[in-house]
């Protein structure tokens, strides 16, 4: 029965993969991670799709990294808010929310930074890796009651064996997973950072969207 199940998952995380549209590969000092950007989220993986062409992302870092919690890449906070102050008369540019059930906060999700803002929306250019750790059946029941957010059972086991955030679930847009590099990821979230939790060492990354023909080598 165990075995069934366990090549049942794998067919699922195969379909589930195969069944998305967008890949983009990070190209890093530390080696190339591909991601998976989800179809449930086309408002996040459009606008991350536009920005790398536009070049928004041309020569941007890792510049904050929280060793087993996140890695931010992209634009940082201060600088989008404070932009933004210089020019009251624009309206603030976001990405509305789309928080979809099954699409959460484990291990290796690409995640979009947003301000504290009630709409909960993103912004345009600041996006994350989860590293996260593993949590118990106890840690998960009270994160549970602490903020009114149930985990399904798949959540749940995932969280309990693979690890992830799940703290962050309900309120930050998941909109893909990393399907090739998570090694590479994991080593960007263990580098040296200063007290403001910045790499001491740049981590420059380069953007690029899969072609079909590059898309259809990486299924196979």
């Amino acid at each position: 029965m165990k075995s069934f199940q366990f090549t049942f998952l794998l067919l699922m995380i195969a379909f589930t993969a195969s069944a998305q549209s967008s890949y983009v590969q990070f190209s890093t000092s530390k080696g190339n991670i591909v991601v998976m950007l989800y179809d449930q989220t086309p408002l996040h993986r459009d606008n991350f799709l536009k920005q790398i062409k536009n070049g928004t992302f041309k020569d941007q870092e890792f510049n904050r990294v929280i060793k087993g919690f996140v890695s931010q890449g992209g634009e940082l906070d201060e600088t989008i808010l404070n932009r933004e102050k210089l020019h009251p008369e624009a309206p603030l540019q976001r990405v509305a929310a789309e928080i979809m059930p099954g699409l959460y906060h484990k291990k290796g999700a690409l995640g979009a930074g947003r301000n504290d803002n009630p709409e909960k929306s993103s912004y345009l250019d600041q996006i994350y890796f989860v590293e996260g750790k593993k949590y118990s059946d106890t840690a998960l029941e009270q994160m549970e009651k602490k903020t009114g957010h149930s985990f399904s059972a798949a959540e749940r086991s995932t969280y309990k064996t693979i690890g992830g955030t799940p703290q962050l679930d309900g309120d930050y847009t998941i909109f893909g997973e990393i399907v090739k590099g998570l090694q590479v990821a994991e080593s960007i979230n263990s580098v040296a950072t200063n007290a403001s939790d910045r790499p001491v060492s740049k981590q420059v990354f380069k953007l690029h969207i899969l072609t079909k023909d590059e898309i259809s080598k990486l299924r196979k």
